[in-house]
C-alpha cells in the first residue's frame, strides 16, 4: 500500500545473471529490464550503491538505485560553439544556428479524447468514499487502471522527448544559451496552463543546467527582461510592443523580416557573445523588456536551479 520505499541499509546487491535484485526485506527479486549497464560499473569498482527506492507507478513496480559514479571527463563535440534555444508552444523549441526546430508533440492534447473517455467510464462504476468507508468495486478498480496507465504513458513519452533534446544539446554545444521563463506565471493563465504544463519548459532547463556539467558544456541564462523576442537581431534596435499574435518580427529600423521565434533565438545566442567581447547584454532602451509583472522569485523553483 506504501506508494515508496526507500532502502539505505542492509543487503543491496545487483546479481552476476543481470536479471536479479537482493534488496532488504523483499529479498531477490526478478528484474524485467537487465543490470547490465550498472552491473559493470560497479564490477569495474567505478560505481557503489547507496540506496534503493521501490516504488508503484501505474500498477507496475520499480526499483532505483542512487548511486555514487566516477564519470569520465567529457568535452562537447563543438566546444566553441554557442546556441541560442528559445522555448515556446507552437514550436517547443527553436535554434540560433538553423538546426531543425524541435516541433511541439503535445502529448496530453493527443490522450485527451482517450482519457476523457476512460474518466466517464471510471464516474459510473462503484467508486471509493471516505465518508462512509466504501470500498471500491472490482469494475471500478480495473477502469482506474486503465486510465491511469494512458496518464502513465503521457508522462513517459513527454520524458523522453525532453531527455533526447537535451541530451543532444549537451553533448554537442559548448554553451548553451536559454531565456529565465516565469513558468509559475504562466500557470496561472488558464488560457495556456495546459499547454504549458505539457511541454514541460521547466524541466528542460533543469536537465540542461546538469547535463552541461556532465558533458562539460555551459549553460547560460539571460535575464527575465532580456527583450529577445523584441530586438531585432541584425540592428539591436527594439520594437516597444510585439503582441504574440505577431509571429513575424518586422525591424522598422534596417528592414528585417524573420520569424519572431528564430529572432529571439539569435539574440540570445549574440548575448553571451556581446559578454564575452565586454560590451554587455544592454540594448537600445537601456532597460530591456518592459516589466509587468514584479521580479519576486517567480518562476519558482525552475529559475534558481543552479548551474
Amino acid at each position: 500500500t506504501t506508494p515508496s520505499v526507500r532502502f539505505t541499509t542492509g543487503t543491496i546487491r545487483l546479481e552476476d545473471d543481470r536479471r536479479h535484485v537482493t534488496l532488504p526485506v523483499l529479498g531477490t527479486i526478478r528484474a524485467h529490464e537487465s543490470t547490465r549497464k550498472l552491473h559493470r560499473r560497479i564490477a569495474a569498482g567505478t560505481a557503489v550503491v547507496k540506496s534503493a527506492t521501490v516504488r508503484r507507478e501505474a500498477g507496475r513496480w520499480f526499483v532505483s538505485f542512487t548511486c555514487e559514479v566516477e564519470r569520465a571527463d567529457r568535452t562537447p563535440s563543438r566546444t566553441d560553439t554557442v546556441i541560442g534555444v528559445d522555448l515556446g508552444i507552437k514550436h517547443l523549441a527553436v535554434f540560433s544556428d538553423g538546426r531543425p526546430t524541435a516541433e511541439n508533440p503535445r502529448h496530453y492534447d493527443t490522450a485527451r479524447r482517450k482519457l476523457g473517455r476512460l474518466s466517464r467510464t471510471v464516474a459510473r462504476r462503484l467508486g471509493p468514499d471516505r465518508r462512509t468507508g466504501q470500498q471500491p468495486s472490482k469494475r471500478w478498480q480495473r477502469a482506474d487502471a486503465a486510465r491511469n496507465r494512458v496518464h502513465y504513458r503521457t508522462a513517459n513519452l513527454r520524458r523522453d522527448a525532453l531527455h533526447k533534446l537535451t541530451t543532444s544539446l549537451a553533448r554537442e554545444y559548448g554553451t548553451i544559451v536559454v531565456e529565465d521563463l516565469n513558468v509559475s506565471g504562466m500557470l496561472r493563465n488558464r488560457r495556456l496552463a495546459r499547454v504549458v504544463a505539457d511541454a514541460g519548459f521547466g524541466q528542460i532547463r533543469r536537465q540542461l543546467a546538469y547535463k552541461t556539467r556532465w558533458n562539460g558544456g555551459t549553460l547560460e541564462v539571460a535575464d527575465r527582461w532580456f527583450p529577445s523576442s523584441k530586438t531585432c537581431s541584425g540592428c539591436q534596435a527594439v520594437t516597444p510592443k510585439l503582441p504574440l499574435r505577431i509571429r513575424m518580427y518586422a525591424c522598422e529600423h534596417c528592414g528585417l523580416v524573420l520569424d519572431r521565434d528564430e529572432n529571439a533565438a539569435l539574440n540570445l545566442a549574440a548575448l553571451v557573445k556581446r559578454h564575452v567581447a565586454g560590451s554587455g547584454p544592454e540594448t537600445e532602451n537601456g532597460r530591456g523588456a518592459d516589466r509587468k509583472t514584479p521580479p519576486c522569485g517567480a518562476g519558482g523553483i525552475e529559475a534558481s536551479t543552479p548551474h
